[in-house]
């Protein structure tokens, strides 16, 4: 069960959330609005393996 909805949000976050990586972000320039998508995306992700 929960694997399946972290699965779901991961899908959800790649339809509707940036991706910084295409855009080849600085972490080191990001703001803090980027680094708190980047944290959430990760944390789902690790969530759904």
């Amino acid at each position: 069960m929960k694997k399946k909805f972290f699965r779901q949000l991961s899908r959800l976050n790649k339809k509707i959330l940036p991706s910084y990586s295409k855009r080849q972000l600085d972490l080191a320039k990001a703001t803090k609005f980027q680094k708190a998508v980047i944290g959430w995306k990760l944390w789902v992700t690790k969530n759904a393996l």
